[in-house]
């Protein structure tokens, strides 16, 4: 592995299609088995800790949430040498502790997804059957970094949480959100899904970030797109103070 490798990868999403602070040493437009990936990677460092950057929605925040290559974003992540992958995801609050621009680390999830590619177990020749544990959807020991890390930026965090995962690109009806509440869901994004049980297939540790852009439909008050755009920036600036202690201790 050269010496602008990196072992860590930071997959951003909305509100974090650049990572600012973050020092470009080189970009590589990677092609993979299931094609390319969202992005070229870019490898670089923030405050001399070296990293890799993917923006999940390509350059200029293009591709919609079901249409994004999650198995080429992963896959190339692997060839890459990654062997931990911080996901941050714009989310919707459902419960108390994910209200807008409140930052969490979900331990559990429920996929509402449909018509993604899930798994690199297709009944090609590249990939044998294999039923992944979905036990732990996100790797506890990466939740434990990010969570230390956020005490250590003193930035409040919420430790847990469901996530529910919709199709999108469409936000969710106030009935949705009283389902996905019914369900045991704190929060509700659109990418965690295949990204998480994608890594876990190809044996990397993966956590999500999530930071509150909205209450969910029928929660909050208000239009939800000036609540988003009110909360972005905010919530962004918790998720790169974490990120700087988290790649310090994972470097």
């Amino acid at each position: 592995m050269s010496e602008t490798r990196s072992r860590i990868a930071v997959i951003g999403g909305t509100g974090m299609n650049r990572w600012p602070g973050f020092t470009l040493e080189h970009s590589e437009a990677v092609e993979t088995p299931y094609g390319a990936p969202s992005a070229p990677l870019l490898f670089g460092h923030i405050d001399g800790l070296r990293a890799c950057f993917l923006a999940r929605h390509g350059d200029g925040h293009k591709i919609p949430p079901h249409r994004i290559n999650y198995r080429a974003n992963i896959w190339a992540l692997k060839q890459a040498g990654i062997e931990k992958i911080i996901a941050i995801a714009a989310v919707g609050g459902i419960t108390q502790g994910y209200g807008p621009a409140q930052v969490g680390v979900p331990h559990d999830a429920v996929d509402y997804t449909y018509g993604r590619e899930q798994t690199y177990s297709d009944g090609s020749d590249l990939w044998s059957l294999h039923h992944v544990e979905m036990g732990e959807p996100y790797s506890a020991s990466l939740r434990g970094v990010l969570l230390d890390a956020a005490r250590s930026a003193d930035v409040e965090i919420t430790d847990g949480g469901v996530m529910g995962i919709t199709q999108g690109p469409r936000l969710e009806t106030p009935a949705e959100i009283r389902r996905l509440k019914q369900d045991g869901c704190d929060l509700v994004g659109m990418t965690s899904f295949p990204e998480a049980p994608l890594a876990r297939e190809l044996g990397l540790d993966y956590a999500c970030l999530a930071v509150s852009v909205n209450w969910g439909a029928g929660i909050g008050s208000g239009g939800i797109h000036d609540e988003i755009e009110q909360s972005v920036e905010a919530g962004m600036q918790k998720v790169r103070a974490i990120l700087r202690v988290a790649l310090t201790t994972l470097a």
